[in-house]
């Protein structure tokens, strides 16, 4: 084959290599617009498992690149006058053009022709190729050529940055945080040579324009920089080899994402490769991990598939489809990473003490876990636990091993939780006339004996034409406080567990069957007119509900205050407005259902007047020693909806009326919508109203075990996790996965004791094996 790399960077270098060594008849040519051996930029950082797949494609290489190499385990924080260190990360880095000047030898030794100083400006410059690889980073001309094809999503992130370098050296991976009036500037600093240090420094817009940072020539923004860096700095100077950039070289970083990576442009396949296809941000380092990572799974492909021009179509396709995967992984753990250092000022560095502070940082990108972290230093972990548990209240021994964040005691107003895990509300549909029966207490029952902290009934209706379905509980009738008497009751006797009750009203999403029966699905007979914020139905083919006029509003307030009072005398211990998934009171809150054009509608103000109206009227009757939580969709997942944006103003405007705490959910509000589904993926929005809004919060959503519990809880991204399937699953889940850790200190109920150390002997028997 005839193949040209368009970019002499690592992924074009590095692929083209690798074809010439396992198929030497191939052409290849890489063209690179730079001088030959000359190149920018300062250090950049690999991952254990990519060089180890170098070490497989081509030994020589890797071990050039091993020796020129500067390994480091440690991670020191400098944050509000103190410096932490964490070890056992394990990174590697090396300069980048130490490592382009490799890969440049190897391809000359191999036969690859380079040809440097040509600037490219089409692939039908080379009309005889069989295939170009657009490698030719962020800008591609070659991907902005066929556009329409390639469908690039390109957005530009807010924070700006400064990439220098300094010839002070670093024994761990640095980062520095320094506060000015105008706001938060942070330092990522490692070491990758014998002489020189990367000194990457990120800024807010704000700070940067606050600053006059713009009008600086580069010289200015070092002296600005030396300056504020001055501790760390410990009088060595910082160095730039941008001149070739004009001004004062602060960056924005773009986040790259294309819809499709190879085109066919009428003679030769064109496909995408490292920066030009993706990007993935400098907060995780994975840029040139990528790039290599893409060049052998490319030339795997050619190796299993065959090398003749005949197979470029199905190499490339299986090219895309491998590697979108993994590259999504690492976008979305880069883009946790990057939108932590992007709100680290407002979010974290303002309120969060030193010890906690380190631990979000570690854990920014949400793949490194809590379990992980032991792994990697076990004195540090231990020593953060010490730290949580004793702000929980919990009497520590220095030795030993203490209790971690999830099992650790909550108090919210006169209430006590004894752990951070709750049982999600979950709709059973399985009451009759609203009560709460025998299937609800031995349900229910058995998740608080299984170790909950908090469990909450499903969402409990507050007037017969507020259910969803036939099934649901309710709280409309005096008659209904027995059942719910009798279950907090056994609760409290039997468990150390605290009962919730969420009340709502379906609003529009009401009448419909049973979830076995048709989700969603309109009931056909038997049903009951609906109201909500304004007249649209849920689905198509659903009833069209009432726009609510006062008198609708006063009637749904003087239910909830009716059911509030009912849930008082049951003795519920914490009560939680339900104002998501579309429901009643979203309705009002969401611009997606809610098209009224009065006092209602409009503003995010006028939105919530009524859902704040119903909050008002039940705490003001609700026990003043009991709190009371507010769940809202914090996304709505659909253009024009609520995003988290919109709901901490929600959250704030509750948190003033009275609110204990915000239940962080997403969703369910417009059926068209499209969730970002994947690891913990509703835990950001907790994370977010917690911590600028100030309010405690819960986080819902894919946490299913205790490694993820605690790494929410011990970061500050909430103060409780809901648990919802894995409890469906296990009414003992709290309990199991505190033993799956080892924490043999959580008491199981006096009736089970016996099978609490059979169990423990089993799961240790099998992690022996």
């Amino acid at each position: 084959m005839r193949i040209v790399c368009i970019g002499g960077g690592p992924a074009g270098l590095y692929f083209g290599l690798l074809m010439k060594k396992l198929h030497p008849a191939h052409q290849i040519t890489v063209v690179e617009r730079n001088k030959p051996y000359d190149t920018f930029g300062w250090g950049v950082v690999f991952s254990d498992a990519t060089m180890a797949a170098m070490r497989v494609w081509d030994p020589e290489t890797a071990t050039e690149i091993e020796d020129a190499f500067n390994h480091w385990d440690d991670i020191e924080v400098w944050f509000k006058g103190t410096r932490q260190r964490t070890s056992g990360h394990g990174f590697v880095g090396i300069g980048r053009k130490a490592l382009l000047n490799i890969l440049q030898r190897r391809c000359e030794a191999l036969g690859v022709e380079l040809v440097f100083e040509r600037d490219v400006e089409s692939d039908l410059d080379f009309p005889d190729a069989d295939l170009i690889i657009a490698s030719d980073g962020i800008n591609s001309r070659i991907r902005n050529r066929y556009a329409e094809a390639f469908q690039p999503d390109l957005v530009v992130r807010p924070n700006r940055y400064i990439w220098l370098g300094t010839k002070k050296l670093y024994d761990a991976f640095t980062f520095d945080f320094r506060k000015t009036e105008h706001g938060w500037f942070q330092a990522h600093i490692y070491k990758f040579d014998a002489h020189t240090s990367t000194f990457i420094i990120e800024t807010t817009e704000e700070a940067y324009q606050a600053h006059g940072l713009g009008e600086l020539d580069q010289d200015g923004s070092i002296a600005f920089c030396e300056k504020l860096f001055s501790e760390v700095l410990d009088g060595a100077p910082l160095m730039t080899n941008a001149r070739h950039l004009r001004g004062s070289a602060w960056l924005n970083f773009n986040r790259l994402i294309c819809g499709k990576w190879s085109h066919f442009n009428g003679r030769s396949h064109v496909v995408l490769m490292g920066d030009a296809a993706h990007t993935a941000h400098f907060a995780i380092g994975s840029g040139t991990k990528l790039a290599i990572d893409d060049a052998i799974e490319l030339a795997r492909q050619f190796n299993e598939i065959g090398h003749g021009v005949e197979t470029i179509p199905s190499v490339l396709s299986v090219y895309e489809e491998i590697r979108r995967v993994d590259v999504a992984r690492i976008q979305n753990a880069a883009r946790n990473a990057m939108e932590w250092f992007e709100v680290v000022g407002r979010r974290y560095a303002d309120s969060l003490e030193p010890e906690q502070f380190m631990y979000s940082m570690l854990t920014r990108s949400q793949r490194i876990s809590h379990e992980n972290l032991r792994l990697r230093d076990r004195a540090w972990l231990e020593g953060y636990e010490r730290w949580f548990a004793r702000r929980a209240g919990l009497p520590v021994e220095t030795n030993g091993r203490v209790t971690p964040p999830m099992f650790t005691p909550y108090r919210l107003r006169d209430v006590t939780l004894p752990n951070r895990i709750v049982v999600s509300p979950m709709a059973m549909y399985s009451a009759t006339d609203g009560v709460l029966g025998d299937f609800h207490l031995v349900h229910l029952g058995a998740r608080a004996m299984g170790g909950a902290g908090l469990v909450f009934a499903e969402m409990t209706c507050v007037s017969p034409d507020a259910r969803i379905t036939p099934g649901c509980l309710g709280l409309w009738d005096d008659g209904q406080i027995e059942g719910w008497k009798r279950f907090v009751d056994f609760v409290h006797a039997n468990t150390g567990a605290k009962v919730a009750c969420q009340l709502g009203h379906a609003g529009r999403k009401g009448a419909t069957k049973r979830a076995w029966e048709g989700i969603d699905q309109p009931l056909e007979e038997d049903g009951w007119p609906l109201i909500s914020a304004s007249a649209l139905p849920y689905l198509k083919h659903s009833q069209v509900p009432k726009a609510m006029d006062r008198a609708d509003m006063d009637r749904v307030v003087a239910d909830f205050v009716a059911a509030t009072r009912r849930a008082a005398a049951a003795g519920v211990d914490w009560l939680e407005l339900h104002a998501a998934h579309g429901y009643l009171l979203s309705s009002f809150l969401s611009p997606l259902t809610n098209r009224r054009t009065d006092d209602y509608g409009g503003s995010h103000a006028a939105r919530a007047r009524f859902p704040l109206e119903v909050f008002r009227a039940i705490r003001a009757v609700w026990p003043a020693e009991r709190p009371i939580s507010v769940r809202l969709s914090c996304h709505d997942w659909t253009e024009g909806g609520n995003t988290p944006e919109d709901a901490a103003i929600f959250a704030t405007m509750f948190k003033e009326a009275g609110a204990d705490l915000i239940d962080c959910s997403s969703g369910q509000v417009w059926k068209e919508e499209r969730p970002v589904y994947g690891r913990l993926f509703q835990t950001p929005f907790s994370d977010k109203i917690r911590n600028e809004v100030g309010i405690p919060t819960i986080a819902v959503g894919a946490i299913s075990e205790a490694d993820h519990a605690n790494s929410i809880i011990a970061a500050g991204r909430a103060d409780l996790c809901a648990i919802a399937r894995p409890h469906l699953a296990d009414p003992a889940w709290s309990l199991h996965e505190a033993a799956k850790i080892g924490l043999k200190t959580v008491p199981w109920p006096k009736q089970y004791a016996s099978a609490k150390g059979q169990y423990e002997a089993n799961l240790e028997r099998a992690s022996a094996q």
